[in-house]
Parts: C-alpha cells; structure tokens; sequence
C-alpha cells in the first residue's frame, strides 16, 4: 500500500478548506483516510496553517510521498526542511516586507545667525572689478 499525503477538501461550496491526510494513494481525494495530521485555510489573510509536525515526520519516514500542494504546506511550516535536513529557504522580502527608513531628525536651529559666504563667481567678480 503506497502511502501520500495530500490534501482532502471539506467545507461548504465556494468557501473550501483543506485538511492535509496521510491516505493510500489508490482512495479518492475526499475518500478513506488513514490519519489527519493538519488543516489548511486559505480563505483567510494570511492564510492558516496547522500541521502535527511529529506525525507528519513519522509519515514521511514510513515512507510516504507528500503531493506538490502538501510538499508546500509542508516547506512552510518548516517540516519539510526537518525531513531532508536542508536549511530553510531565505525569505526574500517582498513590497509590503520593506520598511522605509524613518527620516533622520534635523537639529533645531540655533539662536545664531548663519553668516552668509559669497559664491566664488561673485568673488571671482570682484577681484575682476578691483584690477
């Protein structure tokens, strides 16, 4: 008996919801079953995921092959990476991960009075002037 683990759609029509099953590959998507080890919400923001980590490495130990789907469900919540002891992969940020810079504080002005430079044209000018 071959083992995966998938996902198993519940939930009412147009609002799904998943539970991630370990399930002979021969039973149907919503079929038998052998154990639940985690739900996947993904009408929520971000989405919700809960996965029994210990029964999931037990599964893959034994054996089982986890679909594309469950593969990712699994890489995010890290169990993955405990299976095929890899390091988990860099998060690279995206546009709303970015956080800009606070805008540095200005000193608050001084009481003195700055003194005014002339501009070396205004110079150059004047010593023109004074030849």
């Amino acid at each position: 008996m071959a083992v995966r683990i998938r996902l198993r759609r519940i939930g009412k029509k147009k609002q799904p919801q998943y539970r991630l099953v370990a399930a002979d590959s021969a039973a149907p998507r919503d079929g038998r079953f052998l154990e639940v080890i985690g739900q996947y919400n993904p009408r929520v923001d971000p989405p919700a995921m809960s996965v029994k980590e210990d029964r999931a490495l037990w599964w893959l130990r034994q054996g089982a092959q986890p679909s594309d789907t469950a593969r990712s469900l699994l890489t995010k919540t890290g169990v993955w990476q405990k299976f095929t002891g890899e390091a988990p992969p860099s998060q690279t940020p995206t546009n709303t991960d970015v956080v800009a810079p606070a805008p540095e504080a200005t000193p608050p002005p001084t009481e003195e009075t700055p003194v005014e430079q002339e501009s070396p044209a205004s110079e150059a000018e004047a010593d023109k002037d004074s030849e």
